[in-house]
């Protein structure tokens, strides 16, 4: 009961969003009474809090599986997964950041799961920069991931997936000017040395 109940409110709260959602709406959506969901979750807060942490612990659909790929292929995979995403109808956005947004910095616990999850996917990024051998990897990853989050919204605003195509044009400036070899369709510097992958 307690994982129908997740799933419900995960897909609600996605969908109409946290404030237009109550568990009257929730719970009715099962077929269960309010008390049987409070039986789960004490407070609205605490659904909350599960569904972003559920969230969390499951792959971010832009994150690209473990795979045999090179570290600057899994990178530059990211934003394809996005723009597959960005077409997707149900796209609404990163749940995190829309979770922050309507209920504000107030509440401390869903603040403190939209931090961990970017400052995951930041990692994420400094971790193949790393074995990428890049020098300044900390400081790429952090632009890297703003390019993430910045086709996120412009996609909110224009409705077009090619957003994240651009923002892979962009990562690959930057990786580039970082002295990665973004393959076959990379523009050779003259003094680029070439990086191990």
């Amino acid at each position: 009961m307690k994982e129908r109940i997740l799933k419900t409110a995960d897909r609600l709260f996605y969908l109409e969003g946290i404030r237009a959602i109550g568990v009257d709406t929730i719970a009715a959506e099962i077929g269960i009474s309010k008390r049987t969901l409070y039986n789960h979750f004490p407070s609205k807060d605490a659904l909350i809090a599960a569904y972003l942490e559920r969230r969390f612990v499951q792959p971010p659909p832009s994150a690209p599986a473990p795979s045999a790929q090179t570290a600057v292929a899994q990178i530059l995979a990211t934003f394809d997964s996005l723009e597959r995403r960005f077409a997707a109808k149900d796209f609404r956005g990163c749940p995190f950041v829309n979770a922050v947004a309507e209920v504000g910095n107030h509440d401390r616990a869903v603040k403190k799961i939209a931090i961990a999850f970017k400052e995951s996917r930041r990692v994420w990024f400094r971790e193949r920069l790393n074995e990428l051998g890049v020098a300044e990897a900390d400081a790429l990853a952090t632009q890297l991931v703003l390019l993430v989050d910045g086709s996120i919204a412009q996609d909110l605003v224009r409705d077009d997936p090619a957003m994240a195509r651009a923002a892979k044009e962009a990562a690959k400036v930057l990786l580039r000017n970082a002295g990665v070899d973004v393959g076959g369709d990379a523009k050779p510097m003259a003094s680029d040395k070439g990086t191990s992958q």
